[in-house]
């Protein structure tokens, strides 16, 4: 799903200035392609040599992540559980098994709003203007026949995953993204390094400030005007995603179709087409942004009272801005 977050900072500059610095920290950003997408990782650190270092850290744990949970990768952990769906349980690190249970928690508590057995979903839905109907309801009920959270068998004590159906498939996509960032900024606030930014295509996980004392500032795209911002926020520890439907929809009859698709029905999300979340982790805010879509914002905006440390920015289709009683940025 197309993130639209970036850094607000010219970090060119910004690097100019703390380079000539002798008692600041420098900051060191590489970007790199890594789980199919882009990953900005920005660190901050006493000098230029442990800041690339700890970059290829950050770039060796995301790796291997990467082949644990992608489910295009034939070898990794979630293939095998694809493949062997209907047929027998597969054994898994503990690491996977829990990423499972917190997504089927998630799943669970979203009623399907959020389902991480959405990679069995067949594409019926077009969004690269090749479509010009809507498909029928019997093909979108089609679509959706072999999703369901509700027939992924975990047992705790064998450490083993099952999908019950056959042609079932579980996918972490950018969930999964954000599990990675979350896992980085812990491993190297556990190292001792004080700053930085881990970005996947838009979820994003901070820790610390800039060198200069101030917070990392984060731009939220206009969906209506994608190269212009529409609020500039400051974090100092927390994460940040963003789900929209403002770069793939179709219009029928004129209504707008979001390219984010409701699992439980197989219709694509309509009514809002930008969430931001805001919170203390980007897995977890990356589940609620992708739900909240899906639910819409009275549902959604319920949805997010059970998770009283997130917030959200919902743009509607007609470009009104609501945000959650909890929102604390201004705008």
């Amino acid at each position: 799903m197309p993130k639209q977050l970036f850094l607000y900072k010219i970090l060119s500059l910004f690097l100019f200035v703390c380079c000539f610095s002798a008692h600041s920290q420098i900051v060191r950003k590489r970007t790199t392609l890594l789980m199919g997408g882009r990953f900005d990782i920005s660190i901050a650190a006493k000098d230029s040599l442990t800041a690339e270092q700890n970059i290829d850290e950050v770039i060796a744990e995301i790796t291997r992540i990467e082949n644990l949970i992608s489910d295009w990768k034939p070898d990794s952990q979630v293939s095998q559980i694809n493949q062997n769906a209907g047929i027998e349980p597969v054994k898994v690190d503990r690491e996977v098994f829990e990423l499972t249970q917190r997504a089927i928690k998630l799943s669970k508590i979203t009623n399907g709003g959020f389902d991480v057995s959405f990679a069995a979903m067949d594409r019926i839905w077009k969004f690269d203007g090749s479509m010009t109907e809507m498909p029928s309801a019997e093909a979108i009920k089609k679509s959706v026949e072999k999703v369901g959270y509700q027939n992924i068998i975990l047992d705790s004590v064998k450490s083993t995953i099952f999908l019950k159906l056959k042609g079932m498939k579980i996918g972490f996509g950018a969930l999964g993204e954000g599990y990675a960032t979350d896992k980085c900024r812990a491993m190297m606030i556990a190292k001792g390094i004080k700053a930085g930014i881990i970005n996947g295509s838009g979820d994003m996980s901070t820790w610390g400030k800039q060198p200069n004392g101030q917070p990392w500032k984060i731009g939220i795209t206009n969906p209506f005007k994608p190269e212009k911002v529409l609020a500039v926020v400051p974090l100092n520890q927390g994460a940040v995603t963003t789900s929209g439907s403002y770069e793939k929809f179709v219009v029928f009859n004129g209504k707008r179709y979001s390219h984010i698709i409701n699992p439980a029905t197989g219709y694509p999300a309509t009514g809002l087409c930008s969430v931001t979340v805001f919170g203390p982790n980007a897995e977890t805010a990356n589940g609620l942004s992708t739900s909240l879509m899906v639910l819409g914002k009275t549902q959604g905006l319920l949805l997010l009272q059970k998770f009283p440390e997130y917030s959200c920015l919902m743009i509607t289709d007609n470009g009104k801005m609501i945000k959650s009683k909890n929102f604390a940025y201004n705008l």
